[in-house]
C-alpha cells in the first residue's frame, strides 16, 4: 500500500459519505423552506444522516492535518507551493492568496463547523418537538423554528459547498479553472443526497410506523425529485463541458483532455450512462416512481453513479491511469458501512415518524372526521 494509491481513496469516499449527510441536511433544508407536507411523517430519515455527519468530518481531517496525506494529494501544500511544487502556475490570477495554506485550512474548519452547528439543531429542535410538542403552542413554536433553519440553510449550504468544492476537489489541480465548478458539484452531491434518502427511507418503512406514512405519493414524490435533479445534473455537466470545450482556452481544456484519453474515456463515458441514461429511463412512468424495489435499484444505480463522477473529478488529478485493485473496494466498503451503520442507530435513537409534527396532525384530524369535529 502506498500513499499516492491510499489517500486519493479516503479523500474520494470520505467527501462522497460527509456530503451524502449534508444533502441529506439540504433536503430537509428545502422541504423546510419551500413548506412541504409530503415529507412531514418521513423527515427522521434524513435527520438520521445528520449524527453521521460529526464522524466523517473527523475522518477528513487526517486527509489535510498530514502532511503526508496533504503533499500527496495537493502541490499548493509542498515546499514552494504555486510558484515551484505545482509547476510555476503562481501568475494565474488571485490563486497564490486563495490557496495560501492557512486561508485554506482556516476555511476547511469553519466550512465543518458550520455544519455540524447546524446539523445539530436541526436535530435537537427535531427531538424537543416529541418532548414538548404536547404542549399548547411548543409544537407550533419549534415547527417554526425548523423552518427557520431549513430557509438559513438552503442559502449556507450555496455557499459553504462551494467553498468545500474548491478546497477538497478543485485544488487538487491549481492550473485548472472553470466558473460552473461549483454548480457542478452542487448538483452531483443533492442527487445523491435524494438517492440515499430515497433508499434509506424504502428500507426503514419495512416496518412500522413508518409504513403507514410512507405511501404511494411519498414514493412518487422521491421518484420525482431523483428524476429531475439528475437531469439537472446532466444539464450542469453538459453545460460545462461545452463551454470549456468551445471556448478552448488553455487553462479550461487540460480537465477535459486528461479525462477522455486513455483508459480514463470508457470511465468518462460510463459516467453519463449511469448518472443520466439509467435514471431518466428506469423513472420515466409513474410506475417505476411508485414501485419500491424499482426506485431503490435505481437509487443504488445513481449512488454508485454519484461515486464514479467523484472518482472521475479527483483520480484524474493524481494519477495518470485509473487503478483498480483490492484496496479501492476496501475502502469504500469501509466507508459505505460506516455511514449504513451510524444511519440505522441514530434513525433507531427517535421515534421514526415525528410526535406532535403539527402538519402530521392536521392531516389526521382531516382523514378523521371524528378527530376532526374534536380538534374544531
Amino acid at each position: 500500500m502506498t500513499a499516492d494509491r491510499f489517500w486519493p481513496n479516503v479523500l474520494l469516499d470520505g467527501f462522497y459519505a460527509l456530503t451524502l449527510c449534508v444533502s441529506a441536511m439540504f433536503f430537509i433544508a428545502t422541504q423546510r423552506a419551500t413548506s412541504a407536507r409530503w415529507s412531514a411523517g418521513l423527515r427522521r430519515v434524513p435527520e438520521a444522516f445528520l449524527g453521521a455527519l460529526p464522524v466523517f468530518v473527523l475522518l477528513m481531517i487526517p486527509v489535510i492535518a498530514l502532511p503526508g496525506a496533504r503533499e500527496t494529494l495537493y502541490c499548493w501544500s509542498r515546499a514552494g507551493g504555486l510558484s515551484g511544487a505545482c509547476g510555476n502556475i503562481a501568475t494565474l490570477g488571485g490563486k497564490p492568496q486563495f490557496l495560501n495554506a492557512s486561508f485554506v485550512y482556516g476555511r476547511i474548519a469553519v466550512v465543518f463547523l458550520i455544519w455540524i452547528l447546524f446539523a445539530r439543531a436541526f436535530r435537537r429542535a427535531s427531538l424537543a418537538q416529541d418532548r414538548m410538542g404536547a404542549t399548547p403552542g411548543a409544537g407550533l413554536r419549534l415547527h417554526q423554528r425548523l423552518d427557520r433553519l431549513g430557509a438559513a440553510f438552503v442559502v449556507v449550504f450555496a455557499l459553504t459547498i462551494t467553498g468545500a468544492a474548491y478546497d477538497w476537489l478543485a485544488s487538487l489541480d491549481p492550473s485548472w479553472a472553470s466558473t460552473m465548478f461549483a454548480v457542478y458539484i452542487f448538483a452531483g452531491v443533492f442527487v445523491g443526497g435524494i438517492a440515499a434518502v430515497t433508499l434509506a427511507t424504502i428500507l426503514l418503512a419495512r416496518r412500522e410506523p413508518l409504513r403507514a406514512v410512507v405511501r404511494e405519493a411519498q414514493l412518487h414524490d422521491l421518484g420525482k425529485m431523483l428524476f429531475a435533479f439528475s437531469i439537472f445534473w446532466t444539464y450542469i455537466w453538459v453545460c460545462q463541458y461545452l463551454l470549456i470545450w468551445y471556448g478552448n482556452i488553455p487553462e479550461e481544456i487540460g480537465h477535459f483532455m486528461s479525462r477522455t484519453n486513455g483508459g480514463w474515456l470508457p470511465l468518462f463515458v460510463a459516467n453519463v450512462l449511469v448518472n443520466f441514461v439509467v435514471p431518466f429511463l428506469g423513472l420515466m412512468s409513474v410506475r417505476a416512481k411508485t414501485d419500491p424495489r424499482r426506485l431503490a435499484t435505481i437509487a443504488v444505480v445513481v449512488l454508485c453513479g454519484r461515486w464514479l463522477d467523484l472518482y472521475l473529478v479527483i483520480m484524474p488529478a493524481v494519477w495518470k491511469e485509473p487503478h483498480f485493485g483490492l484496496l479501492e473496494p476496501l475502502i469504500a466498503f469501509g466507508f459505505g458501512a460506516l455511514l449504513v451503520l451510524l444511519v440505522r442507530h441514530h434513525a433507531a435513537r427517535a421515534p421514526l415518524v415525528p410526535l406532535h409534527d403539527p402538519v402530521l396532525a392536521a392531516d389526521a384530524a382531516a382523514a378523521h372526521p371524528v378527530l376532526r369535529r374534536h380538534t374544531a
